[in-house]
């Protein structure tokens, strides 16, 4: 059997508020699965505008990414519109798509909520979140 190919959505430019996060998320992701978007949980992820040229081999190679992903894990805590786009992008191709969010922090915009595409988990405190990843793995297996 093949590892699933995992693309992990967090925010970048929107804010990296969650970082610490992200990383621990994409760690333990990565002990069931394959993570094409490892990146995102890096601490020293440069948010420097660095032009429409990288802009698009950026664009390029996510969307490459999200192609071939088996699966999108989405961390929707900080609002992100590069968030919103993966998740749309990944509806069209029917990649399934977790949505997680700390509800005591934000709440998810209703063109999430109300997409009955969208599996959303609500959380108040990360231990919440690794028993539905091991059910979302269960579930593919």
């Amino acid at each position: 059997m093949n590892t699933l190919k995992i693309y992990f959505a967090g925010s970048i430019r929107g804010g990296r508020v969650d970082a610490e996060l992200y990383n621990r998320l994409i760690r333990y992701l990565k002990k069931h699965c394959d993570v094409l978007t490892e990146h995102v949980g890096a601490k020293d992820l440069s948010l420097v505008e660095q032009g429409r040229k990288r802009d698009a081999l950026i664009y390029n190679q996510d969307t490459a990414w999200l192609r071939e992903s088996d699966i999108l894990i989405a961390e929707c805590t900080c609002p992100s519109l590069g968030i919103g786009y993966e998740l749309a992008y990944a509806e069209r191709f029917g990649i399934p798509c977790h949505i997680f969010y700390d509800k005591t922090k934000t709440e998810l915009s209703a063109m999430l909520t109300g997409d009955s595409y969208y599996n959303i988990h609500p959380y108040k405190n990360e231990n919440e979140i690794y028993p539905i990843i091991d059910a979302i793995f269960k579930s593919c297996i």
